[in-house]
């Protein structure tokens, strides 16, 4: 269909809505002026537009809108224009524009029949146009074909005329006519004889006609006359003949024409019927065309004269004459007619099918004129009627489905007739069915001759059977059928003798269909008849009378009768008769049943087989649960005794041998009917099914089993009681029932059952069995479509009353218990094999599902303890095996208020039936609460919630106390989990994030909670039938205010929360509601658009507002559940999307909370939206990976310590960090999933629509290239993501899956290829101050690991099953994600192994961290030798070469897998060029001594960090040239800023530079001015003034050192030559300021100590401030505003006079008014270089540590040497020493805390200690990793937070003071005092120790990651001759320092036992003794 036209059918229900829409599709159309030119022309768009308006108007004429009309009207006026190939488009063929007329007017036509005043105004331009075409008018420009085409579309559907057109109209038909027709056809046709005549019968009007065409002679005159005439009309001439008759049939229907002309039309038709009777007489063999042209000839003749017909039917009606002459033409008419007819049902084209629609024409019309006009023409009609349906009754097959054409035709006309005749004038009518009834009985004298041979039946005769039978059915009237069926009766019951066998069984078939109709005189009478006949045909087999008897006989056995028992019971409706007939039919069964058991060989199933369909469809509608007669009973258990006795019943075990057993040997039949192979008629099997459904329970007597064994036995032969045969037969039956019941009752104990017991145990075994296998076990009695039942409807209600009858014997009860179970095995066997069914198979799969658990939960109840026992049994294997009864509301009801249900009804005062069922009752809500919650906490809590709300429920409840002690007992949590053992679902983290936030608790997650379910519950249940009040106190408010009359109460409330509404408000009217709805709807879409508009713009999420909204909106929706209106339904769907949607748009863990808890709250109080909500759900999530938010979030600058850490680090260029926080993002992510998982594990067995959901999601998130976020903080939700993926993929074993196996192992690789992915980039920490989610993270990736290993080992046991398919053993062939693969089976496993390997290493990893003090052993690995390194490495690199790289960073001092790796880096350098991390595997010392032609690789390598490329600068790779233009390139790509930080390592790089480097520094010198003051103060700091203590040091200088030495001022003059004016302006003011106060040193030093305050003073006055762009050097974002002159502090220090100055800053980027103080020290004579070294390796560490979250505390201030021994020091602000604090008080830390902070436990103190903590563990890692010596009180700073900072690193690495006599011990100074702080225990016990120990060692495992990055920032600087490289091995020591060949738990532990030595270490102590009694420094 043409999009145009499909957008006019949705516009056509709406017009109004989309008015728009139709304005475009009218502006598409031809306009007027282009119609009107003389050329008009139209594209295909436009014509397409013409059929979409006249569509619209045909769907919608009543339409307001008059622009469809307009375009309409000008388009028919331009119809003339149309007709030239001009108009048309070129492509536009002969057959598409004969299409788009047919198209046009029957839409026009359409229209117009539809509406009046569309006609009106249509009529009054479509008469011209048509005349204009018909007379032919412009014919020279019009083309043929295309006014043909119109022509005949015309015709077919004709618009209105007006009635001055209409005789115009005709006028030109006429004269088209007239040069038509021959005018010898005329002449030769002979007349018509009159009614009179025609009236005697149709023999002499046939015998009048022959004799006057002469046709007897074998080709008269006449004849050939006859021929030639018609044989000279054309095709064309015919064609045009049937448009003109069409066309005037068209205007006599639409006006009135002139009376004149509708007597020519008349005597036009009349002419042509008479020559049609002679036409249609003509011979085959007469014609002198033969062959096709012949046959589309008569065809077309046909047509001509079916045209014609209709004309003259139309003008006998159109014709206003008196009655006289009325009633000669009407019966003139149907003697032309019914001659016609008769011609037709008599010629020899009768086959054809333009024949046979003529026939059918020509009997409408005699229909409709008998019919109009009745009285006399009825009669006539009448008289004439009764030979033509005979002769169609002649002409008829006699036993085809279908009679033909002509025979329907007639059997339509007679109905026709009878009905509109049977008030008017009723004797003519009886007297024409009593006509063909007796026709019946004309024998036509052939009976004499049956003694001589038995004649066939005439088919008249049975087809007039038929007729009437088809009569009786269609009319329905009980007079008919009183009038025929006697007759009938008569004739069947005049003896096989007189009437034929075929006539019999037509006469049974017509009688049984005359019994449907459910009269109850003919019903009776008829089954009756029926019945004898069947038992008599029974009682005849076998006797010397049958043997003689003819096939029709076994037919009417078999066959007949049976249909007509199936018809009747189809089609009898009146239940009075049913119930009749139902016992007739039992009773059949029984009689037949006894009877043929008597019969030898013969089997009993041939005779009662056939009756099983028609008693199938009398137990289709019985209700088997209701009270019956012990009579009817009885007659159930016969049938079923007979049934089993016989082998009737389906096999209902599967066979163990695959041969047949003899179906004559009598006693193996029981038991091949249990086993198989069926036997008989597969009818048959299907029909015992049916029956079974609508059996009662066959316990006929529930005590008296010894008198019930006497009627048993009443049933079987007595014959076949005597002897050994009785005993023979028994243990037949015996065997039979064993292998029935499963083998679980053997043989053996079965001796106590006797024989005919043994055959009613196995009837009942087969129905028991057979309900369960037909359709699951379903009683009749429910809805239609079986989506709605009641427990009660379950068959185990029937199985269960068996095992109620008291005093069994033991056999017997075995045997009933067998049943049972066999019959339980059968109902999940049924359940399994509908595991895949979607839509309504689904539901209805479900819905028996849930009616067996509710039926037996409340079995649970029952007085009998046996059965007490197996309902707990079967429900316990029942939700073991379907899993999703646990979360199906009427199971929880059942389960929560069963006691209340059935107490009443059951037992009154039983004490201890009460006990024993509530200690029952107890266990299984128990188990079945804690069971539900271990897989699905969140939907688990929702329907209890929903359950909760039930309030008056509970009130009437008796075992409320016993659910609210139980459930008050049941506590989930992060923590020890009592409930259940082992891992479960809701172990898992997210899973129960999501839980917390589905209780509704407001639990804080970020901390370790325990949620008891039954408070929380409460709570929210009362919030949400709150939330629910409020919504219909609004609605009733909203009603009273509207002023709207009150009407009738709403229909369609739902269930829920709605009905506890209804109990409280009465219901408004529909409009009402729809009103308020459309309210409410608005407001909240617009609250809940408000939230996300403001979440976008960076605002703050009001939680609780949100949290009230989304609740309100959520009451709103479920307020309409199970409405059936539709009014709102646009609006709902919004609120609904947007409820879905809002969260993760604002993607805040607290929006997603409240997201969860709605979307629980959906899911459980509805159910059937489970679908929707989950649909939007998965595109709100995939619409977050296309947006990348959150885990998704994969930009670099969401990276976390990866993008904090750019360039410096980790390579990449530095990006702003994001607004948000990506982290929280990712926790909403993280509770998301939580959710996912929860549906998963709800609907994975139930709902395959809502699973594909969830693998269109997995799919969509799975896709390459990788998209997820690689901040470390995403890994525990990235494994729970990959943990439900497997999950998922895991369904592949359930059958509900299994068409989509290939697809589920697509899925698992491309998740596997996920994992993989996120192991390509380094490992990383991330810490959110919350142990929680750490430990939530390593349980997340153990989780993972632990369903892996389950998939491998589920996979091994399978591969066998797989061996030889083709989609696991592909070998050498292309994978979609792996690409081209050697052998999958293969690589896939090494995969698996190798992220198994990944994933346990990642779960110990974050173990540590989440734990890092815990004394928990690891989990132990195996041990892979070198070999499966090797293998790893390379399935690594195979897949992707960077999780290659980020395993040797994982195991850095592995050598083989190192190796390894090198050599595939060589092996593929050419694709790794990208990778900056494979660097170090080509470009090595070894490479560039020998020149490797690998480094011609360098110029396309990517760029690497700072670091990395600093490593290639040292002397080990000799200034390269590929390696050094390698760094450049590097150095060059990123900032200057960002280079300056390593300015110290880059002047030493000069050492060994040739000019390149120079070249670079050069040119960076000319982009930053910073950059190039920073460098020169470095050179000026690098350089040697002769006698300098450095100088000394560094003792006589080599060759290198005097270059370098002689390089320094080369390139600082080259610098400064290279500033152009501005940059030299700024350059002279900032160094001369910095250099006049630097001197101001200098002068001090003769002057007195005393007067120096006051020296500085004056000279401070003299320097003046040039400009505002100064800056302080060690701080180059701090502009200079000013000098506080009293600021300056000489500073103690030997020989050497240090100055404090204070300066007045402001941010380069602040505020100019926000000036703030910052003083510096000026030290001359000092070499201040080895403390920008340190400081450099304390700001790396305070970046890693605020990389991966750490709150740790470092202060690197700065510090710029800035000449020889000269430099400058930031003074960190606000701080004092330990050394200044203690001359003011004689306490130490612990005391001074409390001083300045308040006593212990007061916020101010706890929050100084917790500053202590942060700061002193952040300085631990620093001092482990620096050595860091002369740590007396004088180098310790307090701020004025209590936060501790260290100065002066004199002594770094391998120097101490003293002569280098280490005294000081301890990796890092933590004193008694500092111990008191951290440790208030004194024993290394308290949680501030642990938390200091904890800090410790995460930030020494975060600095472990990037110890190639410090240490390469220490390595450039070993030649530059600073004291802390003058002994030992200060590099190697460093590294031994980060130990990398440990794993992190042996770390931690190293850390640990580092933090342990330096605890109160006496060296500390007597150090500090030291530096009191030599300095003074206070201890």
């Amino acid at each position: 269909m043409d999009p145009m036209i499909e957008l006019c059918d949705i516009i056509a229900t709406r017009p109004d809505q989309f008015r728009d829409k139709l304005t475009w599709i009218c502006g598409r159309c031809p306009q007027a002026e282009n119609l009107q030119s003389d050329s008009p022309r139209a594209s295909r768009s436009q014509l397409h537009a013409v059929i979409a308006v006249a569509r619209f108007l045909s769907k919608c004429p009543h339409s307001k809108d008059d622009r469809p009309i307009s375009m309409l009207l000008d388009f028919i006026r331009a119809v003339p224009s149309t007709l030239r190939r001009s108009f048309w488009p070129q492509s536009y063929k002969s057959e598409s524009i004969a299409s788009f007329y047919v198209d046009f007017l029957k839409y026009v036509y359409e229209a117009t029949n539809a509406s009046s005043d569309l006609a009106s105004e249509i009529a009054e331009y479509f008469g011209e146009v048509v005349t204009a075409t018909v007379s032919g008018q412009d014919t020279n420009s019009n083309d043929p074909a295309i006014s043909r085409a119109y022509v005949l579309a015309l015709s077919d559907y004709f618009p209105p005329v007006l009635r001055s057109d209409a005789d115009q109209l005709i006028d030109h038909l006429f004269e088209q006519l007239a040069m038509l027709v021959p005018a010898s056809q005329g002449e030769v046709i002979p007349g018509n004889s009159d009614l009179s005549a025609a009236a005697n019968g149709s023999s002499s009007y046939w015998n009048s006609c022959v004799d006057q065409l002469n046709l007897t002679d074998g080709g008269g005159a006449m004849c050939k006359q006859i021929v030639a005439s018609f044989e000279e009309e054309s095709m064309e001439s015919l064609e045009k003949q049937e448009v003109v008759f069409k066309m005037i049939a068209h205007v006599l229907e639409k006006v009135s024409i002139d009376q004149k002309h509708l007597e020519q039309v008349r005597l036009i038709a009349k002419k042509q019927l008479q020559s049609m009777s002679a036409f249609l007489k003509i011979r085959m063999r007469d014609w002198n065309e033969q062959g096709q042209n012949l046959k589309s000839r008569v065809n077309a003749k046909l047509l001509v004269y079916r045209a014609a017909a209709r004309m003259h039917i139309k003008s006998l009606v159109s014709l206003d004459v008196d009655a006289k002459t009325s009633k000669k033409l009407v019966l003139e008419t149907l003697a032309l007619l019914i001659d016609a007819a008769e011609a037709c049902l008599l010629s020899v084209w009768r086959k054809l099918r333009a024949c046979e629609e003529l026939f059918t024409s020509l009997l409408s019309g005699i229909a409709q004129v008998a019919v109009s006009r009745g009285g006399q023409p009825l009669r006539v009609l009448l008289i004439r009627l009764k030979p033509l349906v005979l002769a169609a009754c002649m002409q008829a097959d006699t036993w085809g489905n279908s009679q033909g054409v002509m025979f329907d035709g007639v059997l339509k006309t007679c109905c026709e007739i009878i009905e509109s005749g049977w008030a008017k004038d009723r004797a003519p009518i009886d007297t024409f069915i009593m006509g063909l009834a007796t026709s019946i009985r004309e024998r036509n004298d052939y009976v004499e001759q049956v003694v001589k041979e038995k004649q066939e039946v005439p088919a008249v005769q049975l087809n007039v059977i038929r007729l009437l039978a088809d009569l009786n059915v269609a009319i329905n009237k009980p007079e008919v059928v009183d009038m025929i069926l006697p007759l009938f009766i008569e004739s069947l019951e005049e003896g096989d003798a007189t009437t034929p066998s075929l006539l019999r069984l037509r006469l049974l078939d017509a009688v049984s269909r005359m019994a449907s109709l459910g009269f109850e005189k003919s019903y009776r009478e008829t089954v009756v008849l029926m019945t004898r006949s069947y038992l008599s045909k029974i009682s005849s087999t076998g006797s010397g009378e049958n043997q003689s008897s003819t096939s029709e006989a076994d037919t009417e056995r078999s066959e007949t009768l049976p249909a007509g028992f199936l018809l009747i019971a189809t089609d009898l409706k009146n239940a009075k008769l049913r119930s009749d007939y139902r016992h007739r039919l039992l009773s059949l069964c029984s009689d037949v049943g006894l009877a043929a058991e008597s019969k030898s060989g013969r089997s009993g199933a041939d005779f009662l087989g056939p009756l099983l369909p028609a008693l199938a469809e009398m137990c289709s509608d019985f209700d088997p649960t209701v009270d019956l007669e012990p009579s009817l009973l009885k007659l159930f258990r016969n049938l079923w005794f007979y049934v089993a006795l016989f082998g009737l019943a389906p096999p209902i075990q599967k066979s163990k041998k695959s041969d047949s057993t003899t179906l004559n040997s009598s006693g193996n039949i029981p038991l091949q009917a249990v086993e198989g192979p069926y036997m008989w008629n597969a009818h048959w099997s299907t029909s015992v099914q049916r029956i079974a459904q609508g059996t009662p329970p066959l316990v006929v007597s529930s005590v008296k089993w010894l008198e019930d064994e006497l009627e048993l036995n009443a049933l079987h032969n007595p014959a076949s009681r005597q002897g050994s045969g009785n005993e023979n037969a028994a243990i037949s039956q015996r065997k039979a029932l064993s292998a029935a019941l499963g083998g679980r009752v053997d043989v053996s104990a079965m001796t106590t059952i006797s024989g005919v017991k043994a055959t009613y145990l196995l009837a009942v075994a087969f129905l028991e069995i057979i309900r369960f296998i037909s359709n699951g076990g379903i009683l009749n009695g429910g809805t239609s479509d079986g989506t709605s039942l009641n427990y009660s409807r379950s068959a185990f209600s029937c199985a269960f009353e068996y095992l109620k009858t008291p005093n069994l014997m033991p056999a017997v009860s075995q045997c009933l218990t067998a049943i049972v179970h066999n019959a339980f095995e059968a109902a999940v066997s049924w359940l399994e094999d509908r595991i895949t069914e979607t839509g309504n198979g689904a539901v209805i799969r479900d819905s028996t599902l849930f009616t067996h658990a509710c039926f037996l939960i409340n079995s649970m109840s029952q007085r009998e303890g046996h059965i007490r026992d197996i309902s707990v049994k079967l429900l316990v294997q029942l939700r073991d095996k379907f899993p999703q009864v646990l979360w199906n509301s009427s199971c929880v009801d059942s389960l929560l208020f069963f006691v209340q249900n059935d107490t009443t009804s059951t037992v009154v005062n039983d004490p201890a039936w009460e006990a024993a069922v509530r200690s029952l009752y107890q266990k299984n809500v128990r188990e079945w609460i804690v069971v539900s919650l271990s897989y699905a906490p969140c939907t688990t809590q929702g329907l209890l919630q929903e359950k909760l709300c039930k309030a008056n429920t509970w009130q009437k409840s008796q075992q409320t106390t016993d659910v609210v002690s139980l459930l008050s007992e049941i506590r989930i949590g992060t923590g020890k989990n009592d409930c259940w053992s082992g891992i479960r679902t809701a172990n898992i983290p997210a899973v129960m994030a999501s839980a917390a936030a589905a209780s509704g608790a407001n639990l804080k997650l970020s901390e370790a909670f325990i949620l008891e379910v039954f408070s929380t519950g409460i709570v929210s249940a009362t919030g949400k039938c709150n939330y629910a009040g409020e919504i219909a106190g609004m609605r009733r408010l909203y009603n009273s205010m509207g002023g709207f009359q009150a009407g009738a109460p709403q229909q369609g409330t739902g269930g829920g929360l709605q009905r506890l509404i209804s109990g409280a408000f009465s219901q408004p009217q529909q409009t009402e509601d729809d009103a308020f709805n459309e309210v409410s709807i608005s407001k909240f879409v617009r609250l809940l658009q408000q939230f996300v508009n403001s979440s976008e713009k960076g605002g703050e999420l009001d939680k609780s507002q949100f949290h009230e909204t989304c609740c309100q909106a959520t009451a709103l929706l479920l307020s309409n559940l199970g409405s059936d209106r539709t009014s709102n339904l646009k609006g709902f769907s919004q609120l609904l999307r947007l409820l879905c949607w809002c969260p993760a748009y604002i993607a805040t863990p607290d929006a997603m909370e409240t997201g969860v808890f709605i979307w629980t709250w959906l899911v459980s109080a509805a159910p059937q939206w489970g679908s929707l909500v989950l649909a939007e759900l998965v595109d709100a999530w995939l619409w977050t990976i296309d947006t990348k938010r959150g885990l998704f979030a994969s930009d670099k600058k969401y990276s976390g310590p990866g993008a904090k850490l750019r360039p410096h680090l980790t390579h990449g260029e530095p990006e702003p960090l994001p607004d948000i926080n990506p982290v929280d993002q990712i926790l909403a992510h993280r509770l998301w999933l939580g959710f996912f998982i929860d549906r998963f594990e709800v609907v994975r067995h139930n709902s395959v629509e809502q699973l594909l959901l969830i693998g269109r999601m997995l799919q969509g998130t799975a896709t390459l290239p990788w998209s997820f976020s690689h901040h470390p903080a995403a890994a525990g939700t990235f494994f729970t993501f990959m943990l439900l993926g497997l999950k998922y993929c895991s369904c592949h074993s359930q059958r509900n899956l299994q068409n989509f196996r290939s697809g589920l192992q697509l899925l698992e690789d491309r998740l596997y290829r996920v994992g993989l992915g996120w192991f390509a980039y380094d490992a990383q920490f991330y810490d959110i101050n919350n142990m929680n989610f750490a430990h939530s993270e390593t349980q997340a990736v153990q989780y993972f690991c632990n369903e892996m290993v389950s998939s491998m080992q589920s996979d091994s046991k399978v591969r066998a099953q797989e061996n030889g398919d083709a989609s696991v053993q592909a070998n050498d062939e292309y994978h979609p994600v792996w690409g081209q693969m050697d052998n999958y089976a293969v690589g896939r496993e090494k995969r698996k192994q190798l992220l198994l390997m990944l994933c346990e290493h990642e779960a110990d990893r974050l173990f540590v961290w989440a734990h890092p003090v815990s004394k928990e052993p690891m989990p132990s690995r195996a041990k892979l030798t070198a070999e499966k390194w090797i293998e790893h490495a390379r399935t690594a690199f195979s897949v992707d070469p960077r999780i290659a790289f980020s395993l040797a960073s994982r195991f850095p001092t592995n050598t083989s897998l190192r190796a390894e790796i090198s050599q595939l880096v060589q092996a593929n350098i050419l694709d790794i060029r990208d990778i900056p991390e494979a660097l170090p595997y080509f470009v090595t010392p070894k490479a560039v001594e020998e020149n490797s032609a690998l480094l011609q690789q360098l110029p396309h390598w990517a760029a690497c960090s700072i670091t990395l490329a600093l490593e290639f600068l040292t002397p080990l790779y000799k200034g390269h040239p590929r390696v050094m233009a390698y760094v450049l390139r590097v150095l060059e790509s990123y900032p200057p800023d960002h280079v300056t930080f390593y300015m110290p390592q880059l002047v030493q790089a000069l050492r060994y530079d040739e000019g390149r480097l120079e070249g670079y520094l050069l040119r960076a010198t000319k982009k930053s001015d910073i950059f190039a003051h920073i460098l020169i103060w470095s050179l000026q700091g690098e350089e040697l003034e002769e006698g300098s203590e450095a100088a000394i040091l560094a003792g006589p200088p080599d060759e290198r050192s005097k270059y370098f030495q002689e390089l320094l001022p080369v390139v600082r003059q080259r610098i400064i030559d290279g500033f152009g004016p501005q940059a030299r302006d700024v350059f002279e003011r900032e160094f001369d300021f910095f250099d006049k106060v630097t001197s101001i040193s200098g002068v001090l030093y003769p002057i007195p100590k005393e007067e120096r305050r006051a020296g500085i003073r004056r000279e401070l006055e003299k320097i003046q401030m040039n400009g505002k762009d100064l800056y302080l050097p060690t701080a180059p974002n701090k502009l200079v505003r000013g000098i506080k002159l009293d600021s300056g502090i000489p500073l103690q220090s030997a020989a050497k006079v240090p100055i404090m100055i204070t300066f007045y800053v402001i941010d380069r980027d602040g505020d100019e008014n926000d000036v703030k103080p910052q003083a510096c020290i000026f030290k001359v004579g000092d070499d201040c270089r080895q403390d920008v070294l340190a400081l450099q390796v304390i700001s790396q560490l305070r970046d890693i540590f605020g990389a991966v979250g750490l709150d740790l505390y470092l202060f690197p201030y700065g510090v710029l040497p800035t000449g020889p021994e000269r430099g400058i020091i930031e003074v960190v602000p606000d701080t004092r020493s330990r050394s200044q604090m203690g001359e003011t008080t004689d306490g130490g830390l612990y005391e001074i805390f409390q001083q300045d902070f308040g006593p212990v436990g007061s916020p101010s103190f706890e929050a100084a200690r917790r500053n202590f903590i942060v700061s002193s563990a952040g300085y631990a890692v620093a001092s482990l990793l620096l050595q860091p010596k002369d740590r007396h009180n004088g180098n310790l700073l307090f701020d004025n937070s209590g936060r501790l900072v260290h100065i002066d690193f004199g002594f770094i690495f391998e120097i101490s003071p003293g002569g280098n006599m280490r005294f000081e011990s301890a990796h890092f100074k933590l004193s008694h005092e500092m111990t008191q702080l951290l440790d208030p225990s004194g024993v290394m016990k308290s949680e501030t120790w642990n938390e200091f120990v904890s800090l410790c060692i995460k930030g020494y495992l975060a600095s472990r990651r990037y110890m190639n990055g410090i240490i390469n920032t220490v390595l450039l600087m070993l030649d530059s001759g600073l004291p802390c490289f003058s002994r030992g091995d200060p590099i190697g020591n460093l590294r031994k320092r980060f130990h990398p060949e440990m794993t992190e738990r042996e770390a931690a532990n190293f850390m640990k036992s580092v933090c342990v030595d330096a605890y109160n270490k006496w060296t500390t102590a007597g150090y500090d003794l030291i530096q009191y009694l030599q300095q003074g420094i206070e201890k």
